[in-house]
């Protein structure tokens, strides 16, 4: 069953904005308990709460404390093999398209030449 699709803008309502934000987090929380459990991976969220002082860290500052570090041990070549900034993203999906469209082009060419 399809969700139907949810207009991502501003919620100008106090009321409604802290409840769509609970629950959010709620179900990011969920999310991310379940892919440490299933995935057997070392998962942590660090969430700024605009309606709290602190933010929200799960599953515990020492917790968060041990995922970073295991990351920081990692030498930095095998961190950075599967990061991407945006601008790299952005090249690689664009070279993609550009195949998708030649090959487009060419099956609309030989339709009409058939």
């Amino acid at each position: 069953m399809m969700r139907k699709k949810i207009n991502l803008a501003y919620i100008t309502n106090d009321l409604a904005r802290k409840a769509a934000y609970k629950k959010r987090k709620k179900g990011l929380m969920k999310k991310v308990c379940e892919l440490g459990a299933l995935y057997g991976i070392d998962a942590c969220t660090l969430m700024n709460n605009p309606y709290e002082s602190q933010p929200k860290v799960w599953p515990s500052p020492m917790g968060v404390q041990q995922v970073l570090s295991k990351f920081n041990n990692i030498p930095k070549m095998r961190q950075r093999k599967k990061m991407e900034n945006q601008e790299s993203f952005l090249s690689k999906r664009i070279v993609k398209v550009a195949k998708q469209l030649k090959k487009h082009c060419k099956e609309n060419w030989e339709k009409e030449m058939a």
